[in-house]
């Protein structure tokens, strides 16, 4: 019987998958994007596109199905944030130099490349969701359910990289970690302030 945590990539899937869908639900429903961040959906997106590159080179086959999905639905929240004029010129641009730089890391040093350039990814990734989070001061658009299962997969990550000794999935996993629980912190004391603002 092999070790347990060789599966958990599985798990990791299973919360990275539906991960954008409580975000995109809420979006949808409330038309609320107060702390929402565009450049971290497009970033989430242009990231994922290029991890599923770095899994497929590495072997990793059960990583491939979160991250399409992650590169899938975080395009579809930016979309939408974009629709609702949250997109400007300056991240824009900020972000095409990230895909040019990803893209002459992979052209250059192929896996090993991409996989460097993306120890640093998620830092440059979450940086905008909690900037936002933080400097919006009702932050209501935000949804827990989508940073809950965040936490949950980059904690898998954080305990298969450790595992493996991939020095990329451990930085990711735990900055991952450490992101969603700043975001998580905001979200909940947004909602209580919320509710004592609540009139009796």
């Amino acid at each position: 019987m092999g070790n347990p945590i060789d599966y958990a990539p599985i798990a990791a899937a299973a919360f990275a998958i539906p991960q954008f869908l409580p975000q995109l639900r809420k979006l949808g429903a409330t038309n609320d994007t107060a702390g929402v961040s565009w450049p971290w959906a497009t970033l989430t997106s242009v990231n994922n596109a290029a991890w599923f590159a770095y899994f497929a080179l590495s072997g990793y086959w059960t990583a491939l199905v979160p991250a399409s999905s992650a590169t899938l639905l975080a395009g579809a929240l930016a979309a939408m944030l974009a629709r609702r004029g949250r997109a400007k010129a300056r991240p824009a641009v900020l972000i095409g130099a990230w895909v040019a730089l990803l893209t002459a890391a992979f052209g250059v040093a192929g896996r090993t490349g991409l996989g460097t350039l993306l120890t640093a990814a998620f830092i440059l990734q979450v940086t905008p969701s909690i900037w936002t989070a933080y400097r919006t001061q009702r932050p209501t658009g935000i949804s827990q359910g989508t940073w809950l299962l965040i936490h949950g997969e980059l904690s898998c990550w954080a305990t298969f990289g450790l595992h493996k000794s991939d020095p990329r999935l451990i930085v990711l996993g735990f900055t991952g970690v450490a992101a969603s629980l700043l975001m998580l912190a905001r979200i909940r004391r947004t909602t209580a302030i919320g509710r004592s603002a609540a009139p009796p």
